[in-house]
């Protein structure tokens, strides 16, 4: 989505000069440094830990120079804004977002957000985060497992909601109401509507980004259970979503009608397009696979082996490598986009979850402004 089309949603990045006076004063500092110098042509990438912090990864050498500590426990959504200045991670254990300095690593401070945050996406000033007032905890189901509910007639189910927050200013704004458990968050390419997977009751919702109304449901049921990646083409023109117990992805037009499943190898969470849009690339976790398809014939082209349970991936930000986190192998698997064979593995042992990059690159939590 083109930043242009959600200037107007975001306050003006001016006030990042009182916010610096903010960050001196919170925090332990990173145990090196966290962002690129002015010669480092490939970035860093930052990989969100559920049994710890924030890993960062040069980029130039493909090594971890240190990690950064975001005050909270169960760390797995992450995003960074535009200008790469300030890092969101969602804790689980706390209910709350931490706002990070990537110049000093220093947490600025907690925004509350709800129970059981999850999923992060930034765009511009603004993070938008997912959250599940109801989750009761614990693994999802397996597939074909029974799942037997405990009666209490004094529990409401509430939907899950995205929270969303003014990074600026350090404060939530407001809810827009999803279905249950909420997961992947995408944006319409001229930023007016919002697209959730909704993973327990197997749909797809839209809905309008400035006042959160239901636009549409997309059942995926027929196709498929447990959505979980959603992810636009460059040029909006199609959608696609990720069924982790289907063992496909589902193909939605422009106006989100569906068009046709395309089979994957085993479980599929992550999921998107390369930055030409001409390819799809898919983390099968069960399968233990990158896979890439033809985003026009949806042929499967290629696949590589990878990992335990890896999740999501972002393409490097020239584009040359890929970087996957495998939270079950504790690593994160560097992967030649030419080739499309392993061309390294980071030893991280705190259950990688996901990963993004400064400059911002394509990726199944992150995508270029």
């Amino acid at each position: 989505m083109k930043s242009t089309h959600l200037a107007t949603r975001i306050r003006n990045s001016v006030l990042l000069v009182a916010l610096a006076g903010a960050v001196a004063a919170c925090g332990e500092k990173a145990e090196v440094e966290t962002t690129a110098s002015a010669t480092d042509n490939r970035g860093i990438a930052y990989v969100s830990n559920q049994n710890g912090g924030v890993t960062v990864i040069d980029l130039n050498t493909m090594e971890t120079t240190g990690s950064i500590d975001p005050r909270g426990n169960g760390v797995r959504g992450i995003g960074i804004t535009a200008d790469g200045k300030l890092l969101v991670t969602a804790n689980k254990d706390e209910g709350n977002v931490s706002i990070i300095s990537t110049a000093t690593g220093e947490l600025v401070q907690h925004v509350e957000i709800g129970k059981n945050p999850e999923f992060v996406r930034v765009v511009g000033n603004m993070a938008y985060i997912s959250f599940e007032p109801s989750s009761k905890g614990g693994p999802p189901p397996k597939p074909g497992e029974e799942v037997i509910e405990e009666e209490d007639d004094d529990e409401i189910e509430e939907p899950a909601r995205i929270a969303v927050v003014d990074l600026l200013q350090g404060k939530k704004l407001r809810e827009i109401e999803g279905g249950p458990e909420t997961e992947g968050i995408e944006f319409s390419n001229d930023g007016s509507k919002l697209i959730i997977t909704n993973e327990a009751d197997n749909t797809i919702t839209v809905h309008n980004l400035e006042t959160g109304e239901l636009l549409k449901t997309i059942a995926t049921k027929e196709h498929g259970d447990r959505p979980r990646g959603i992810k636009s083409a460059p040029d909006g023109s199609a959608y696609v979503s990720t069924l982790e117990f289907g063992n496909n992805f589902l193909v939605l037009d422009s106006e989100f009608n569906v068009v046709r499943t395309v089979a994957t190898g085993a479980a599929p969470y992550g999921i998107a397009y390369n930055r030409a849009g001409d390819l799809i690339y898919v983390a099968a976790g069960k399968a233990k696979t990158l896979e890439v398809y033809n985003a026009k014939t949806y042929e499967k082209v290629n696949e590589v082996t990878t990992g335990d349970r890896c999740w999501h991936f972002t393409f490097t930000p020239d584009d040359k490598d890929i970087l996957l986190t495998c939270g079950r192998s504790h690593e994160v698997v560097v992967i030649d986009t030419e080739t499309l064979t392993v061309k390294k593995r980071i030893a991280d042992k705190e259950l990688p979850w996901g990963i993004v990059t400064y400059p911002k690159a394509v990726g199944s939590l992150d995508a270029p402004e």
